[in-house]
């Protein structure tokens, strides 16, 4: 998958002449994320790597915790999907309490939990932190481009990103308890029901959420039809695809076993089990980054790496269960003319399409009388291990654990989402500094054509909340002798040469 001539890193020394530009912190994310790109003497990208450079360590903080206490304190990986994080974890804590199968009730409450979930994560991506970039242009006005600004030019779009995740979140809260950090299931099952006003006054608005979500997959359509050079092409990388699948081959965002394409669309791997994902996948160290890098085992770390997220959820399942949604998959498909669409920005269209699905699915289970059941919890015989993997947002999501007799928490071992999207995250970087940073004046519309290319993952580098507002960032270009010759801080009037600490 690496480019040869422009490899994502390189064995041999930084010799003479290679010049730094370092990219320090990325915005959008929760902790310290950076860029680097070295550029060799006629102004190429020689190197480029995406830095994790916080250390998350929520493995060892579980331990040594009563494992009743995890679904609870895992949610606090992250402020956007928190949801995602205590279903892994009470998926995989099901099987130590022997609840192998849990009461309808239970797992109806907690699919549409994370229904609430899909939706209102998606909506806030797309329409507060992406569709700036998408609507103005890459290189607009910086000021303009943040979600104030499509408030202004495009006061409807902003409306309905604002309403769609109110109702995600509205969704969370009568099945968690809280919209952030709930309580709600727990291991072997779910801790309430709703009530049937509760799911009538849902309802009520769920007619106009779905026309919203049709209506922005169409926004993301227009877009792709205006300018599909750019879209189809922009840092596009090859690679395998992973997600889970669910029974007969349908997207399934809580529950299913493991699928593996290669990048032209060959399974690889299929049906495997949550417990089994160890024999599937295997997870590399760097030194430059806090975050690791998994890859297919039976591929190796060179070639072995793969994307998640919905770009490789809508490709990898043969139908989605909702009729609008499937009929968008399929359109989706078409456009890639039977190939793997690989293109970053194709995220946003597989996103939105994740999101009309979302809101279908949502409307069934309100109508479902099993909500309002009264069973809500199983067990069993007690295991000391479990597994639990589920679609999160941004991805496929595991949570392994161990617990002793003790009930206390003796291993756990957490691959997030952005974890995954690791290498196709420096990947699209590279791609993009190649086409515009090689041999350019640097600008901050230019850098944010890498923001643009990282964001289009919708990653959280440490597994945690998006900050919105102006790209803190800070670009030096340093010669070879170290001596700072450019430096642009936020906007392009920053941008000056000299000296300098």
């Amino acid at each position: 998958m690496a480019n040869a001539d422009f490899p994502l890193e390189s064995a041999s020394p930084i010799a003479g002449g290679v010049r730094r530009v370092a990219l320090d912190p990325l915005s959008r994310v929760e902790g310290h994320g950076k860029v680097t790109l070295l550029l060799d003497d006629a102004g190429h990208v020689w190197q480029a790597r995406l830095h994790i450079v916080e250390f998350r360590g929520f493995e060892k903080f579980i331990q040594g915790r009563p494992y009743w206490e995890v679904p609870v304190m895992v949610q606090r990986l992250c402020g956007i999907c928190p949801v995602s994080h205590h279903l892994a974890a009470a998926k995989a804590l099901d099987h130590v309490v022997g609840a192998d199968e849990l009461p309808p009730t239970a797992e109806k409450l907690r699919r549409l939990m994370h229904a609430g979930q899909i939706l209102q994560s998606h909506a806030l991506h797309f329409f507060h932190l992406s569709s700036p970039d998408l609507l103005f242009g890459f290189a607009s006005d910086a000021a303009r481009r943040n979600i104030v600004g499509i408030a202004a030019a495009h006061p409807e779009v902003a409306r309905q990103g604002v309403l769609l995740r109110r109702f995600g979140q509205e969704i969370i809260r009568l099945t968690a308890g809280k919209r952030v950090h709930g309580t709600g299931a727990i291991p072997g099952g779910v801790n309430r029901a709703l009530s049937p006003a509760e799911r009538a006054d849902l309802l009520a608005g769920i007619e106009q959420i779905i026309a919203w979500s049709r209506q922005a997959v169409q926004l993301v359509k227009r877009l792709h039809a205006a300018d599909p050079e750019l879209y189809d092409h922009f840092g596009t990388c090859r690679s395998s695809l992973l997600s889970i699948v669910g029974a007969g081959g349908v997207l399934d965002f809580y529950d299913g076993r493991l699928r593996a394409r290669d990048a032209d669309g060959r399974v690889l791997a299929d049906a495997v089990h949550a417990r089994d994902y160890a024999g599937l996948i295997s997870e590399e160290v760097k030194s430059w980054s806090y975050m690791k890098f998994p890859f297919l085992s039976a591929i190796g770390p060179r070639e072995g790496w793969y994307k998640v997220g919905p770009l490789a959820r809508v490709q990898n399942c043969e139908a989605i269960a909702t009729p609008m949604a499937e009929a968008e998959r399929r359109e989706f498909i078409a456009h890639g003319c039977g190939r793997i669409v690989h293109a970053p920005l194709a995220y946003h269209w597989a996103r939105m399409i994740e999101m009309l699905h979302a809101a279908e699915a949502i409307e069934d289970l309100l109508h479902d009388d099993e909500l309002s059941g009264s069973e809500l919890r199983s067990s069993g015989a007690r295991h000391h291990e479990g597994v639990g993997v589920i679609e999160a947002p941004r991805g496929t999501l595991i949570h392994h654990y161990r617990v002793g007799d003790d009930d206390l928490v003796t291993m756990c071992n957490l691959i997030v989402s952005t974890t995954h999207n690791n290498q196709p995250m420096n990947e699209a970087v590279r791609r993009v500094a190649q086409r515009y940073i090689d041999g350019q004046e640097l600008t901050e519309g230019l850098l944010n054509h890498i923001e643009v290319a990282i964001r289009c993952f919708d990653p959280c580098l440490s597994c945690a909340t998006h900050a919105l507002g102006r790209m803190p960032l800070v670009i030096e270009l340093l010669d070879a002798s170290g001596r700072l010759v450019g430096r642009l801080a936020g906007a392009p009037d920053a941008l000056s040469s000299g000296g300098g600490s």
